[in-house]
């Protein structure tokens, strides 16, 4: 089996997400793409006011019904800061020793590669996909240790909607229906206080 790893805040989930997690499914023949949402991320600081429960309930939304697409609440069950080895390891578990992980991450992710938890290991256990963001410099100590996928859709960013959302700007274009509904809903993401 074949599964790719998809983690994050998603503060909120939006369309490049999908767009990762739809476009490596069908390149790497991935069985499944799970989305894993952090409870408390390592290199984030989440202050936007939205729970850990508001960011787990829209990544449901945002993959209700979509084939191939799962949602992992690990992370969000063990509480604590969430390293993207112990979910690794976790699944392989889970799993089993003859799955292939493929843990998908944006070429944001790539300078800061070196202060990850066991990044040696995870380059290790899984196969390491970078989507290139435009802008974004794929350049860095583990070059030629990961793959790289080339996705337009995802020069989209979490924080860009929470300013749109701030701004009394429409989202519609930037996140699944399903979601923008949820914030509208909610009234998330309308707090000054959205600094991460």
């Amino acid at each position: 089996m074949r599964i790719g790893m998809l983690g994050g805040t998603f503060n909120p989930p939006h369309s490049g997400h999908l767009a990762l997690a739809r476009e490596c499914r069908g390149h790497f023949g991935l069985d499944k793409v799970v989305f894993i949402p952090a409870f408390t991320p390592p290199h984030k600081d989440v202050k936007t006011g939205v729970s850990p429960r508001d960011r787990l309930e829209m990544v449901r939304l945002a993959v209700a019904g979509k084939e191939g697409f799962e949602v992992s609440t690990h992370e969000m069950d063990k509480k604590g800061i969430s390293y993207s080895i112990e979910s690794i390891e976790y699944f392989k578990k889970e799993y089993g020793s003859d799955t292939e992980l493929f843990f998908l991450t944006g070429s944001d992710s790539v300078s800061a590669l070196s202060t990850w938890k066991e990044i040696d290991r995870i380059l290790e256990l899984t196969t390491f996909v970078v989507a290139a963001r435009p802008g974004w410099n794929m350049v860095g100590p583990y070059e030629g240790k990961w793959k790289r996928i080339d996705i337009p859709e995802v020069d989209i960013s979490s924080s860009m909607i929470r300013e749109r959302v701030k701004e009394a700007g429409s989202i519609d274009d930037l996140v699944p229906d399903a979601v923008a509904e949820y914030i509208r809903d909610k009234g998330l993401y309308h707090s000054p206080r959205s600094t991460d």
